[in-house]
């Protein structure tokens, strides 16, 4: 059933990506060859009109194949006010922004609606997940080992730190036995051995544990920014802006990983969805559609990214065209669109090496 709830997610997040494209090409009045589910081959399809509906074998993704849309592609003169690479440069841009701008909707319906129900929104926020020290608490073997707030920790006994969480873990799991910490300190990295202090807690069962604590602190207020509306006419506010706050938090991690503050093993691919799917499925509706809310805006916002055969890079390429006063040669654009495909190879190649190593004894997703 989890596995069915995981495909279904995806149909869903691409069935609504590519109505976007769908509609808005219908609305201006460009013809649609085809609406994908899936790529590959055909297992299913129907042609109604003009237009033939398709489900394909490879569930990770979808396609609005419109006329006229290949620059190769031949348009006569009668046949050129269907086709899509003769329409106006604001026409074209409409159809392929509505398809990102589709995912960004339909997260801020999920958010609202939950609203409306009496939920909270939850956001995380990245700056309150840095593994970074606020406080050393006195007396305590950090203290000992002379970590120092502001330190940021980067890997414990070999393991990669990327969030508060993964310390707490690793300590956690690990009371009386010395670790390997290793330390950023403004621009100089350091090693420390820090042995966990035994502490005894209760457990979610109610049963004493012992985990290990070093005597360190965040500060911040929590992982999350919860969200709430206080009536059925503040939910759509509230949604909207549940659903900026997400996608901010997209951006600030996309930035982040540029700069190396996150490191790019976090960035996950088909198989890390489909797994972290099953876990909110098995939590509940609630968790389910929360994170089908935060996948939609991903996707939303990583195809208004300027990378050639993503939305956001035919977006660029119209920004030239519209600076230049004149579109680029076929040949060019046929040029960029095999290094965006090129690139884009390399990136499902990085995710899905990610996924494996961590379905195979890599690092657990959090």
């Amino acid at each position: 059933m989890n596995i069915l709830m995981a495909v279904l997610l995806f149909g869903i997040l691409i069935f609504v990506h590519e109505l976007g494209h769908f509609i808005f090409a219908k609305l201006n009045r460009v013809r649609v060859l085809k609406f994908s589910i899936g790529f590959g081959p055909k297992i299913i399809g129907k042609k109604i009109g003009e237009t033939e509906y398709v489900i394909s074998a490879i569930p990770l993704g979808g396609y609005v194949k419109m006329f006229g849309e290949d620059p190769e592609e031949v348009v006569s003169a009668e046949e050129s006010a269907r086709s899509f690479k003769n329409q106006a440069l604001g026409k074209k841009a409409l159809i392929v922004l509505a398809g990102p701008l589709f995912n960004v909707l339909l997260t801020f319906i999920i958010y609202t609606s939950l609203l409306m129900a009496g939920k909270e929104v939850p956001v995380p926020d990245l700056k309150n997940l840095m593994p970074v020290i606020d406080e050393v608490v006195a007396g305590n073997p950090a203290e000992a080992a002379g970590l120092k707030k502001g330190d940021r920790i980067v890997s414990i006994d070999g393991t990669e730190i990327d969030t508060w969480l993964d310390i707490v873990n690793v300590v956690a799991l690990n009371p009386g036995k010395p670790l390997q910490f290793v330390v950023k300190r403004s621009d100089e990295t350091y090693s420390a051995t820090i042995t966990p202090k035994p502490e005894q807690v209760t457990g979610n069962d109610g049963k004493e544990i012992t985990i290990g604590r070093v005597g360190i602190k965040r500060n911040s207020q929590g992982i999350y920014t919860f969200i709430k509306s206080s009536s059925l006419l503040d939910a759509p506010v509230q949604g909207a802006y549940a659903t900026y706050k997400m996608g901010t938090m997209i951006y600030d991690s996309i930035w982040m990983t540029i700069t190396g503050e996150i490191s790019v093993k976090n960035v996950g691919g088909p198989i890390a969805i489909v797994t972290l799917s099953n876990r909110a499925a098995s939590a509940g509706m609630l968790a389910y559609l929360l994170f089908m809310a935060l996948i939609s805006v991903n996707l939303g916002i990583l195809n208004l990214l300027p990378i050639p055969v993503l939305d956001g890079g035919h977006l660029l390429m119209m920004g030239i065209e519209a600076a230049r006063g004149k579109p680029l040669s076929d040949s060019t654009l046929a040029f960029i669109q095999k290094m965006g495909i090129a690139l884009l190879l390399c990136l499902m190649v990085l995710v899905i090496y990610n996924d494996v190593f961590r379905l195979f004894g890599g690092k657990p997703l959090p």
